[in-house]
C-alpha cells in the first residue's frame, strides 16, 4: 500500500505538534521526575521570545552573518574536498604525498582548531570560515575518494577504445560516476559544518547565531537560547535538504529503487512473453502500460 503525499505530510505535522505538545505539557505542569522540565522554558515562552527576535534587527544581522559563513566555508570544502579526493583516487603519487598528511589531520576534530585559526588569520571573521572549511573538506574528500575508486575499469576503458583522453575519461566517467558519493559527503559536510560554526562563533564569534546564543546563556535568558537553538536546526534543515535536492537533480539518470515497508524493495514485475502472430493488439499492448505504470508509481513513491 502506498501512503499519499498528503498523508505523509500530515503524519509529519501531527509528529511535530504532538512533541510540542508534550513539551508544553512537561514545562508548564513543572514535572520533575528525573529530567527536571521546571527549568525549561514553556513553548509559549519561547514563541514570545522569537517574535520579540524577529521583529528586532540584530537577529536578521546574525542570521545573515552566519549563513554567509557556512556558504563560504562549505562552497570552499566542497571545491577542495572533491578535488582533493578525485587527486588521491586516480594519482598514486599525490596518494603517496597527500595521504598521510590528510590523514594525520583528518581526526582532529575542526573545532580543535580555533587556536591555530587565531594564531594563522588577521580576524576573527576568516578564522571561523577556515574551521567550517575544515570541517566539511574531510567528509567529501573520504567521499569522493571511495566513489572514485569504486568505478567499474569498463567504462574508462571504453573511452580509452574510442579515443577519449585523461580529461574526457575525468568528464565523462570520473565525475558523473562518482556523483552519488559526492552528494553523500556533502551532505554529511553540510551537517557538520553547521556544527562547528555555531561552535566557533560561540568561542571567538563578534555576530552570529551561536555568538547570540551563548550571550543569552550567559545572561540567563532561556527562552533566547532555545531561540538559537530553533534558529540553527531550521537553517541547518533547510540547507541539508537543498543540498539533497540538488544531488537528486544532478543524478536524475540513476536507477531509483522503490521502498517498501519491512525492508524489502519492490522487485521488477518480469517481461511479458512474445505474442504470437494471431494475438489480440490490445492484449499485446497491456502488459506495456502495465510495466510502465508501475515504472511511474514507484518514481513518485520514491520522490515523496
Amino acid at each position: 500500500m502506498i501512503r499519499r503525499p498528503l498523508s505523509r505530510y500530515a503524519l509529519r505535522t501531527a509528529s511535530l505538534t504532538a512533541a510540542l505538545g508534550l513539551w508544553q505539557l512537561l514545562t508548564s505542569l513543572d514535572v520533575d521526575l528525573w529530567l527536571r522540565f521546571s527549568q525549561f522554558p514553556t513553548v509559549t515562552d519561547v514563541t514570545r521570545a522569537f517574535a520579540g527576535r524577529l521583529a528586532g534587527g540584530d537577529y536578521w544581522t546574525d542570521l545573515t552573518d552566519s549563513l554567509t559563513r557556512i556558504l563560504t566555508g562549505f562552497v570552499l570544502a566542497a571545491v577542495l574536498g572533491v578535488a582533493a579526493g578525485v587527486l588521491v583516487a586516480r594519482s598514486l603519487l599525490a596518494e603517496d604525498l597527500l595521504g598521510p598528511v590528510l590523514e594525520v589531520v583528518r581526526p582532529i576534530p575542526a573545532i580543535a582548531l580555533v587556536p591555530v585559526a587565531i594564531l594563522l588569520f588577521p580576524s576573527n571573521e576568516q578564522g571561523i570560515v577556515f574551521i567550517t572549511c575544515t570541517a566539511a573538506f574531510f567528509p567529501v574528500l573520504v567521499s569522493t575518494r571511495h566513489a572514485v575508486r569504486a568505478l567499474t575499469p569498463v567504462w574508462e576503458e571504453a573511452v580509452r577504445t574510442m579515443g577519449g583522453g585523461r580529461f574526457r575519461i575525468l568528464r565523462s566517467v570520473v565525475l558523473p560516476g562518482a556523483l552519488p558519493g559526492i552528494f553523500g559527503g556533502l551532505s554529511v559536510g553540510i551537517g557538520v559544518s553547521w556544527i562547528c560554526v555555531i561552535s566557533a562563533e560561540m568561542i571567538s564569534g563578534q555576530y552570529g547565531v551561536g555568538y547570540r546564543t551563548w550571550q543569552d546563556y550567559t545572561v540567563l535568558d532561556y527562552p533566547g537560547v532555545f531561540v538559537g537553538m530553533v534558529t540553527i536546526g531550521v537553517l541547518g534543515w533547510i540547507t541539508s535538504t537543498a543540498v539533497e535536492l540538488l544531488g537528486r537533480r544532478l543524478t536524475r539518470w540513476l536507477p531509483r529503487t522503490s521502498y517498501v515497508p519491512g525492508g524489502r524493495t519492490r522487485a521488477p514485475r518480469p517481461l511479458a512473453a512474445p505474442a504470437r502472430p494471431d494475438g489480440d493488439p490490445e492484449q499485446q499492448a497491456q502488459p506495456e502500460k502495465q510495466g510502465q505504470n508501475d515504472t511511474e508509481e514507484a518514481r513518485d513513491e520514491h520522490l515523496v
